[in-house]
């Protein structure tokens, strides 16, 4: 759990013939005996949640080039070829078919096993239903079962569950209890964090692993920072992560207001981040727990447990236990000093989005949320050093981040829209301010994509709205949606040179959160502008992450067929089901592969319950490519740790996506 981006954990189960039934559900076996030799075994890839009416929809296929080039298809109404149980054919029971043709045209090359992938266009495929592709011909094969439905229809219970994920991620007393299909639970934890001790913000070494103070210099403060939620697989709680988080919450909540349960965790974050936020003191918090420590301060990295363990510690003052109990709390900023802009901008954002949420209901309320933004926002220091990096977490390789002019931006642009809703006479001036950050960023040399390091295509959507045809610091809507573009298009020249499509780099971390961070920027893109060229390239990204990859599984848990079954989180291993029937993580989404020497090494602590929920190790390799690799097992950190930023993501793209409107 020691990792240059915070560590990640999770965990089920399925053993004897379920096991050996999900691993050819990876190769693309059939689970029944054929009378004869059956052709070449190939590999059917599809996104196992399913495929909006109206869009394009394509699957994939892998294996030998001899057996792809004769190959036929045919798409199958599950309901027929599931007669027989979901993971065996009824052999007496004929395939309803609904849909047939060969395979299309070759993407490229693979890996040794699987050197050839063809297309299977499944466009023309409108009717609702849930469907398998049955490959025939000189090759033999059978997806997991597939959806076809509206946007609505497919992407709600996707939110619904990425929720229940935030749920379960909880911290202090207001745990949530769920209902049963939210059974992954703990108590109350974390209790000490009522009455916090503050610490200066640690010192560490160029690569953010070891603590070089010996010991935490308090600074005679306390704050109460309960609550909010859990980062990752680990316990610590970071202001820069959550205030992500919910802004996208609450910008999901633009396209589904009536989700009462997303409106609530919402909330739950906002309250938390009031507490980060000591509008006495101008004092920002950024941090509670410590990740990364010494021989005298021990860490949330340094022990595997159920989080509320952690209260019926005995420890005194100078044990180096004493921080997993009594967690530190870091400053962004001694009081009333200028706060990183990184950190100040997103937060002031997340505030300043409470404020329009609560406008049309409680002015009050609303008009309180817009002064803490205001306030936090007046604290952003707008001239750093250069050669310091933002603070993002404490060591700062936990989030590296080289932009903080997009966080001012989006501070800007959604102070602007709270004042408009509230009629606050500073609109204005919000706006050209966030018109200018917007050119500060469009004129430096770290533009990227939206994910935790980046909200320019939060911010440049909503400033676009600010501005409403006008321009300021030379900046109009164009230019906005010109940079949203060529976000996108970083992704479609990826996907053309990939036999999978995919638009993000796999062999690094973030892969699966930053493919959804393309889908979400696609659809903003398209509501804004009314231009839906990115539309096929969306629907792609989604089902890449949803299955349609080289390694046939879904990266969300509980989303499909195949999903991650071992993740790294301490509350799944120790406190879920092991025998593949009980409670999971569900909603959760993972990094997903990996470059291959980042897994050379897997965690391991003695208190970790070994996971045998999900197929072998050695049943991944075969589907390992391209310096890419991809291993659901609850050591691997690197592939299978959950957080919130990649589950946030994700939520916010299902969301956007639930809008479409199907064409045919």
């Amino acid at each position: 759990m020691n990792a240059p981006r915070t560590p990640r954990l999770l965990a089920t189960a399925a053993a004897g013939l379920g096991t050996l039934l999900f691993v050819a559900s990876l190769h693309g076996m059939p689970f029944w005996g054929d009378a004869e030799p059956p052709p070449t075994e190939v590999a059917v890839r599809v996104d196992q949640v399913g495929y909006v009416r109206g869009e394009a929809k394509q699957a994939y296929v892998m294996g030998p080039a001899a057996a792809l080039t004769g190959a036929r298809f045919k798409v199958v109404d599950a309901r027929s070829s599931d007669a027989g149980g979901t993971d065996a054919k009824d052999p007496d029971v004929e395939d309803a078919v609904v849909m047939a043709g060969r395979v299309g045209a070759g993407t490229g090359r693979w890996n040794a096993k699987y050197p050839s992938v063809r297309t299977v266009d499944l466009s023309a495929l409108n009717t609702p239903g849930t469907y398998r592709i049955v490959m025939a011909g000189t090759a033999a094969g059978r997806s997991p079962a597939f959806r076809v439905a509206g946007a609505r229809e497919l992407m709600t219970p996707l939110v619904r569950d990425n929720v229940r994920f935030l749920q379960a991620q909880r911290d202090g007393a207001d745990v949530h209890t769920g209902g049963p299909r939210h059974a992954l639970r703990h108590g109350p934890s974390h209790l000490a964090d009522r009455d916090a001790v503050v610490y200066a913000p640690p010192e560490y070494d160029e690569e953010g692993t070891e603590l070089l103070d010996e010991r935490l210099a308090p600074t005679g403060d306390r704050a109460d920072v309960s609550g909010g939620w859990f980062d990752a697989g680990d316990f610590l709680k970071f202001t820069g992560t959550t205030s992500y988080s919910v802004a996208e919450l609450l910008l999901a909540q633009r396209d589904l207001p009536d989700m009462a349960e997303l409106s609530a965790e919402a909330t739950h974050g906002l309250a938390w981040l009031d507490k980060m936020w000591d509008g006495d003191s101008g004092t920002l918090y950024a941090q509670v727990g410590i990740g990364a420590g010494n021989e005298n301060v021990r860490t949330d990295h340094d022990v595997w447990r159920l989080p509320e363990a952690d209260d019926g510690l005995d420890v005194s003052p100078g044990d180096p236990d004493y921080t997993i109990k009594h967690r530190p709390v870091f400053p962004a900023a001694g009081p009333g000093e200028a706060i990183s802009p990184s950190l100040a901008g997103r937060v002031a954002a997340a505030f300043a989005l409470a404020a329009q949420r609560a406008a049309t209901t409680d002015a009050e309320e609303a008009e309180d949320w817009l002064a803490k933004a205001a306030a936090v926002y007046d604290l952003a220091d707008t001239d750093p050093d250069p050669d310091e990096p933002p603070v993002t977490a404490f060591p700062p390789a936990f989030y590296p981040e080289d932009s903080w002019q997009d966080d001012m931006e989006f501070a800007g642009a959604e102070l602007a829209l709270a004042a408009r809703e509230l009629g606050d006479d500073r609109e204005s001036g919000w706006a050209d301010d966030a018109a200018r950050w917007a050119d500060a960023y469009l004129g430096s040399d770290v533009q990227g994509t939206l994910g935790v390091a980046d909200v320019s295509a939060l911010a440049h959507v909503d400033l676009a709205t600010v501005l409403d045809g006008t321009r300021a610091y030379g900046i109009g809507a164009a230019d906005l949606y010109e940079d949203l573009r060529r976000q996108v298009e970083d992704g479609v020249a990826r996907a053309e040179r990939d036999p999978f499509g995919a638009g993000a780099v796999y062999d690094d971390f973030d892969a699966v959160p930053h493919t959804f961070g393309l889908v979400a920027t696609a659809r903003l893109y398209a509501a804004a502008t009314g231009d839906d060229r990115y539309a096929a390239f969306a629907g792609g990204q989604r089902g890449w992450a949803l299955g349609a990859n080289p390694w046939g599984t879904s990266f969300v848990i509980g989303a499909g067929e195949v999903y991650p079954h071992c993740p790294e989180h301490q509350l799944a291993n120790l406190a879920g089901s092991h025998d593949g029937h009980g409670a999971i993580l569900r909603g959760a989404v993972v990094n997903g592969p990996n470059a291959a020497a980042k897994l050379e090494e897997l965690n391991s602590f003695p208190t970790m319950r070994k996971c045998t929920a999900a197929p072998p190790a050695g049943a991944w390799t075969d589907f390992d490519g391209k310096g890419a690799r991809y291993l659901d097992d609850v050591g691997a950190w690197q592939t299978v740790e959950p957080s919130l930023d990649f589950t946030t993501t994700a939520l916010l793209a299902f969301a956007l996506t639930s809008r479409t409107t199907p064409t045919a």
